[in-house]
């Protein structure tokens, strides 16, 4: 697989963000050598289960010029850079605890030149800086990530929809998001494949569960 998988179902790509996507196989190759930022296995699939399926989120919601985002356990940058990538108006800060992880978020940043991208070895909780949105992938039980949301958001709004939580999550989700008010859409009515049919994109406005 490769970019032409991304140009399928984003045509629009220009060609700086075709190149941005092509880049990518070789700097996560290069860096899956050093650490282990992707599953071996994952390796020859990065496209579909970890680029496309990050922009998952692009699907259900285009982030304006100057929204700020927000990736929690961004891991190796997913779904940060690839959204990054797409959004380059917006401006991501990819947090992760573990060093090397954001070691490998800074340098394939740099590679790719873009400018959009703040990488931070923290713990989301301690973060003091306001968003629009918060994005991640599947990093802990939905309960206990709102948890760490409390004063995380910005007042303004100025997207399609209201800030709040856009999560990549598989699977069945009835328990882990009752009671919650939320909208779910299934990545399978977006893209083909096998590995799209249980996955899902969760949105929670800020408002249903930070009064």
């Amino acid at each position: 697989m490769s970019v032409s998988l991304i140009q399928t179902y984003f045509p629009e790509l220009t060609e700086n963000q075709i190149q941005q996507f092509e880049q990518l196989a070789d700097l996560y190759a290069d860096w899956n050598k050093k650490i282990n930022v992707i599953s071996r296995k994952d390796m020859d699939s990065l496209y579909e289960k970890h680029i496309l399926h990050s922009l998952g989120i692009a699907k259900v919601m285009a982030f304006a010029p100057q929204t700020k985002v927000l990736d929690i356990g961004t891991g190796g940058g997913f779904p940060g850079i690839p959204l990054a990538i797409l959004f380059p108006e917006a401006h991501f800060t990819l947090i992760d605890s573990i060093g090397k992880k954001i070691t490998v978020v800074k340098e394939v940043s740099t590679a790719l030149g873009l400018q959009n991208v703040t990488a931070i070895h923290g713990r989301a909780e301690d973060l003091k800086e306001r968003f629009h949105f918060v994005v991640s992938r599947a990093v802990t039980q939905m309960p206990v990530f709102l948890r760490w949301l409390r004063g995380k958001f910005e007042k303004e709004q100025f997207n399609s929809r209201h800030n709040g939580v856009l999560y990549l999550k598989g699977g069945d989700l009835t328990d882990e998001l009752k009671g919650l008010k939320t909208e779910i859409f299934n990545l399978q009515n977006y893209f083909d494949g096998e590995f799209f049919e249980t996955k899902k994109v969760v949105y929670l406005s800020k408002g249903n569960f930070i009064s």
